[in-house]
């Protein structure tokens, strides 16, 4: 098939499901409708990943599928086999989590996860220029709490390496 990869045709039956979830190849079985976010938490244990408005609007289930950011509650898990899915569980060590903290980045927490994974692929993307491109590449992330200004700050602060 000239290097495409091959569908198979599911119905609405669980099917077996090999995923790569943060390096670790698992196979589960789920029916084709569940979203990546329902496996990651329900199927999978991984519970970093937030459920906020399970509509795609607020971005605290934001994880990476082969690098790119993605709502995961919009997602359905069928559609990642063959890729690799990344979680907050997954980013280990990153000198964003510490930012968060020492910025005081979050309040209730609730957000944190999803917005931690945005402001690492942000920075990597290169749309951390000024206080107004952070805010708007990260406006797929709400916060509740209202912790913008924090957040920018250490965005910042990890663009211009003060936590490397």
């Amino acid at each position: 098939m000239d290097g495409a990869l091959e569908r198979i045709e599911r119905g609405p039956e669980p099917a077996k499901l090999t995923l790569s979830i943060n390096g670790v190849i698992t196979t589960i079985e789920i029916e084709p409708r569940v979203s990546l976010l329902d496996t990651l938490r329900e199927h999978l244990d991984l519970t970093g990943t937030k459920k906020g408005c399970n509509q795609g609007a607020c971005g605290a289930c934001t994880v990476w599928v082969d690098g790119r950011r993605v709502v995961s509650c919009l997602t359905l898990a069928v559609s990642c086999e063959g890729r690799e899915v990344t979680t907050i569980e997954g980013v280990r060590d990153h000198p964003m989590q510490e930012a968060f903290l020492s910025c005081d980045a979050l309040q209730c927490g609730y957000c944190t996860p999803g917005q931690i994974m945005s402001a690492i692929k942000l920075l990597e993307e290169g749309h951390a220029g000024d206080d107004a491109e952070i805010a708007e590449w990260m406006s797929g992330n709400i916060c509740r709490c209202a912790a913008y200004p924090h957040i920018r700050q250490a965005i910042r602060e990890v663009r211009d390496g003060a936590r490397d």
